[in-house]
């Protein structure tokens, strides 16, 4: 069955960036380059950036811009906390083929999680998914169909049309597809879920993350960093992000 693109999806939506400019080897992170192939034909370009004494795995998915070379300082904090990452970029991101759809994405994450679970050491049971804003809902999404031993949302929107409705107030909302429903989702999940949001995030809203929040079962938690930004959670949060993704995902793998 095929999933036409949505043109106003697509504009609101993605920004993908074609060049890979950083590596983790700048951060003197190890790490392998992986072609994956997608269910549809594509193939998606990841890395999987192994941690010493590992105590658990961490499937990546990131914002709508850029490509997972600008997000290796984030890599290599999860690394120190003692879990291995895989990251990967969407169709039409960095290396990868095809040109980004929201079903695309779905395709997307379900390969990166079976190249996840190809790898040496992982186990099923202790993968979890961390998905900044896009990927937020990208990783909302799979663990409806995979559910994961934990789920962490960093800066994610309730739904598109509520992300659009911050992001282009003057925009009609029949207008707007009803893509990424994430609030919908969310109230389904068995899982434990941490979200983070900035209570100065410029694009999305705290109240998005309250949404999510509210709709979320238990066991849930929801860290709110003061000052915090769309997209300087971590550099904000600074020790305090570190020790809570740290405390909350070794908890999470090692009950």
């Amino acid at each position: 069955m095929r999933h036409p693109a949505h043109p106003i999806l697509n504009a609101l939506t993605y920004m993908p960036d074609r060049q890979v400019v950083q590596t983790p080897d700048l951060l003197g992170l190890a790490y392998t380059d992986l072609s994956i192939s997608t269910a549809d034909g594509e193939t998606l370009h990841a890395w999987w950036l192994p941690a010493p004494n590992s105590v658990g795995h961490i499937l990546f998915a990131h914002g709508n811009a850029g490509n997972i070379g600008d997000r290796i300082g984030l890599f290599a904090l999860l690394i120190e906390a003692g879990f291995d990452v895989l990251a990967f970029d969407y169709r039409g991101y960095g290396r990868s083929t095809g040109r980004p759809t929201e079903h695309g994405t779905y395709l997307d994450a379900r390969a990166a999680r079976r190249a996840l679970l190809e790898q040496p050491g992982v186990d099923p049971n202790h993968v979890l998914y961390l998905g900044k804003s896009l990927g937020g809902g990208v990783m909302t999404e799979l663990a409806t169909v995979h559910p994961p031993a934990g789920l962490m949302l960093m800066s994610t929107f309730s739904g598109l049309r509520d992300a659009a409705r911050a992001v282009y107030p003057f925009l009609p909302r029949p207008f707007v597809p009803d893509a990424y429903p994430n609030e919908r989702r969310i109230r389904t999940l068995r899982v434990p879920i941490l979200i983070m949001h900035g209570d100065q995030d410029e694009l999305l809203p705290l109240r998005q993350a309250e949404r999510l929040y509210a709709a979320a079962r238990e066991p849930k938690q929801l860290k709110v960093f003061p000052g915090g930004g769309h997209n300087d959670l971590i550099i904000v949060g600074g020790a305090a992000w570190f020790e809570l993704v740290r405390d909350w995902a070794r908890a999470v793998v090692q009950p």
